[in-house]
This record gives structure tokens, sequence and C-alpha cells, in this order.
């Protein structure tokens, strides 16, 4: 057991904001597992590494002997967060709802430990909530608090509508942290706000209100703006080895050292060159999702591609009346007049040994999207450029 000093240092590096240090230490000296609460609402099915960053802190803290509390918010996400929204989010059906919440855990526990988190969904306590007893819950806070928040200000300045049930979501979101007596909040900075709330509404039941842990908003490959599916510069926690491994490659020199401290919690060694540097911490994250074995493969298919890329090879025009991996891997034998039959392809796909980029195909029925200058792996010993 690491002692509370070395804790405090531990859980708070790579920290945006804390509130505060000195009530984190206090909690941990009393020598009992902290209960730490991480809230998500399963809006959409799919997670990236912007979201990630809590889910590692989380994942510390358990590796600590705290237990971690992972809220699935199958309530909130009906009323739906307006962190950073200029309008109102559009409404999902609560079956929408419960199967994006399986998708979340599954992915969740690519990263925490299943067997060491309490997951629990807030409409246990919400959907028996009678109206008086939300009357009740909102006499707790003050329309001046509420309208305090960021979100709610600019809008009502730009004459833009702020809907009554937006203004209870913080509210919802707090009363978690009373019915799970959370210890520790997390949440990216932008919900600095509803942890507060929270926070309120703790010392309001008398209980010793929750430490706020915020963690940075993660830049996306561009390391300009916030990593978003929408915005194209996002790393999916989900996607193929070689794909995640490749992306981390094109960052910036700057961006990897943050990317090192929120993803995987260590410090880039500055006296190692910055593309081994960065070979080793892509490994490490494509190991995280994915495994070891699958690590050392893109690595080693990532350092092969270079060669590849700098040797001549017979150029390859794709088949127009084949667009299936089979039907262009028959093709591409075929120009290198080495033909082979469908179950010889079927048994090269099925080893591993067709790759685009280095990237492994493994569907025979697929139709890979390949363009001009990709290299197409047949075999130990054939490879053809797109032409």
């Amino acid at each position: 057991m690491k002692s509370p000093a070395e804790q405090l240092e531990i859980l708070t590096r790579g920290t945006a904001k804390v509130l505060s240090d000195a009530e984190l230490l206090k909690k941990l000296e009393k020598g009992e597992p902290l209960r730490v609460k991480l809230g998500v609402d399963p809006t959409s099915p799919d997670l990236h590494l912007g979201h990630s960053v809590v889910l590692e802190k989380l994942r510390q803290f358990q590796e600590l002997g705290h237990q971690a509390v992972l809220i699935i918010g199958d309530f909130t996400a009906q009323i739906g967060d307006p962190t950073g929204r200029s309008k109102t989010r559009p409404p999902l059906s609560r079956e929408e709802i419960l199967a994006n919440a399986e998708t979340y855990q599954e992915q969740a526990f690519r990263i925490l430990d299943r067997d060491k988190t309490e997951i629990v969904y807030n409409g246990t306590w919400f959907n028996k909530m009678t109206f008086s007893e939300v009357i009740q819950l909102n006499a707790r806070v003050t329309m001046q608090q509420m309208l305090q928040r960021e979100d709610f200000k600019n809008r009502i300045a730009k004459d833009q509508e702020v809907r009554l049930h937006e203004i209870q979501y913080p509210i919802v979101q707090g009363w978690d942290s009373v019915e799970v007596r959370a210890d520790v909040e997390l949440g990216g900075t932008d919900q600095l706000f509803n942890i507060l709330v929270g926070r309120d509404l703790q010392k309001t039941k008398g209980m010793d209100p929750q430490v706020v842990m915020c963690l940075p908003i993660l830049e996306g490959l561009d390391g300009v703006q916030k990593m978003s599916k929408s915005l194209n510069n996002y790393v999916g926690i989900t996607e193929p080895a070689g794909e995640m491994f490749g992306k981390i490659m094109s960052i910036s020199d700057d961006l990897m050292a943050r990317y090192a401290v929120l993803l995987i919690g260590e410090e880039i060694d500055p006296s190692e060159h910055p593309v081994e540097a960065k070979k080793a911490l892509a490994a490490k994250i494509v190991a995280r999702y994915h495994s070891a074995e699958a690590a050392d493969q893109a690595l080693t298919n990532w350092n092969n591609r270079g060669k590849l890329d700098a040797v001549e090879l017979p150029e390859f025009s794709l088949p127009a009346d084949r667009k299936d991996l089979l039907g262009i891997v028959q093709a591409a034998f075929a120009s290198l007049e080495e033909p082979k039959s469908g179950s010889d392809v079927r048994r090269l796909i099925q080893q591993g040994s067709i790759q685009l980029d280095g990237e492994k195909l493994s569907d025979p029925k697929s139709e890979p999207a390949l363009s001009p200058g990709q290299v197409l792996k047949l075999n130990k010993k054939r490879s053809v450029r797109v032409a």
C-alpha cells in the first residue's frame, strides 16, 4: 500500500483542477477505500480516447485500492447534458439509451477492472421519485445558482431558449452523488459546475462533500480542437490495432507528451528519440485496448511499411469486375503471372498474409477501399503497389 501522500501525488498528476488537494489527502489519511464516482450518459454507442481520460483516472483509483462507482445515466440521458450546447439536445428513446449503455460498459471495461467496479443506473432512484419528491429536490437549490452556469448565461444573453428540463440536469447529476455517497467525483473540466452542485447537495444532507477532480479535455489528432467524431480528429477505442497505431504516430511531438500523461499516466523520457518515444506510446495504447501481441504486430507492420514504401514494387490496377478482397487478391497474383485458386487465397487471408499498408485484411468478402500508392502485401515474398 502506498502512503496517503504518495497516492495524492499519483492521483493529482495530469488533473486540471482538484477541489481540493487538502480535502483529498484528509480522506486518504483515513485509510479506508474511497468511493469514486464517474457518471456517463449513453448518448452515443462508441467511445474514443477523449472519453478515456477520466476512465484512466478512475482506473488509477482502482489500482490504489479504492472503489470505482460507474453511474450509467439512463435517466439523465433522457434530459441531455446541456454542457457546451448552444441549443437543446434532441431526446433519445429509452431503447436507444439502453442499447448504447451496453456498448459503453463493454468498452469501459477495456480500461477498468470489471470485478472492482460498482455499476449503477440512476434511473433506479429517479424513476421511483414522486412529483412531491421532485419538488423537494428542487427546493435544495436556487434559480440564481443554476443561472450562474456559463452555458445558460450565454444562451440567455443571445436570446436563445433554455428549456426548464435542462436546468434540472445539474440537479439530478448532483443528486447521484448523494445516492451513491461519493467521496470523489471525476469529470472533464466542462463538468465543474455539475460536480459542484453535487457537493452542495451532499452538504444539505449533512454528508462530507465530495472532492472535485476535473481532467483536461483531450485535443484531437490536429492538436487544436477537442477530440470529436464530427471533426474526424479522433481515435476510437474499438478501432483496429493498426489504425490506432498509425493515428497515434501522426500526432505532433508536443501532443505526444500530453497524450502520454492523460492516456496511460506516464511521462515521456526526454532522453529518448521522439520517433521511438511515439512508437512506444502507440504500442502501449494499442496494448491497452487490444493486446500485447496486437501491439507488437502493429509496431512490426509500421516498421516494415517504411521499407515497402522505399522499394520499387510492381504496380497493380484494380479489377473492374471484382470489388471483394478475394477477387482483388486473385487479380493481383494474376498480374504477377502467379495465378492462385480461390481456396489458396482464402488460406492466405486466414493466415493473416494479406495486408494493406501493414494492416491485416481478414474478410474475403469485404470490399476494401484501395487508393493509388498503397501497398498490398500478398505473402512473405510478394507485394504490389496500387496503381
